[in-house]
């Protein structure tokens, strides 16, 4: 695996005391910051959860224990530029082993752009990047009209993993859109790995380091849209 740098991210994180405190961590706090979008659904949904949300639960098993989560985690990826910015990341323990999760968060909004659309024009650290987000995967180039951010997510929580040293890494779609829009995206995703795509429950794949990778897609509970 190509080496990250980490020079600039903060090891020390304080806790919050409400919902309020999610929204100074956002790119833009008072554009992404609105009832019926992703950013406040999920915040409300860990706050209210004082744990893992049962949705999330679900997927990785009812002994599930959230040992700590923090909201807009950022993952410095191979190959330089932009972090992968977790909307939470979370280590879970379970029975057997302890677990690195990313969590990506959606609504009505899509998986932004497209594997070809991210390439285009794309420098040579993009490419560097992508190789080593498959080297991690185990999979080959991927098709252009597959979802980047699918993938660098993934990588997130793979690479917490290893500095973690956690015996796997989980990346979890929690989707508080009750018509599941872009369910076809991740399914796509999941098919390119081999998985055969269900909402609700773990799909596990084996990473070439011997640990296994859990997708999940995760349903939300539709109250924390409310204005």
């Amino acid at each position: 695996m190509l080496p990250v740098d980490r020079r600039l991210m903060s090891k020390i994180l304080v806790p919050t005391s409400g919902v309020s405190d999610w929204q100074r961590l956002l790119a833009d706090p008072e554009r992404h910051w609105r009832a019926g979008f992703s950013a406040m659904a999920t915040a409300r949904s860990w706050e209210a959860a004082k744990g893992l949300p049962p949705e999330i639960t679900q997927i990785l098993g009812l002994d599930a224990e959230l040992l700590f989560a923090i909201p807009e985690h950022k993952v410095p990826l191979p190959g330089g530029g932009r972090e992968s910015q977790c909307d939470v990341f979370a280590l879970v323990r379970t029975m057997d082993r302890t677990v690195a999760l990313a969590v990506e968060a959606k609504v009505n909004e899509p998986f932004d752009r497209t594997i070809g659309d991210w390439l285009a024009n794309g420098s040579v650290g993009k490419h560097r990047r992508l190789a080593a987000i498959c080297n991690l995967l185990g999979c080959p180039e991927p098709p252009s009209d597959l979802r980047y951010q699918l993938f660098h997510r993934t990588a997130a929580a793979i690479i917490e993993a290893h500095r973690m040293n956690t015996g796997a890494a989980a990346m979890i779609v929690q989707s508080f859109s009750q018509e599941h829009r872009w369910f076809e995206d991740f399914a796509a995703f999941c098919a390119f790995l081999g998985l055969r795509s269900e909402r609700s429950v773990p799909l596990v794949r084996q990473l070439p380091d011997g640990r296994d990778l859990i997708l999940g897609w995760a349903t939300g509970d539709p109250q924390h849209l409310a204005g």
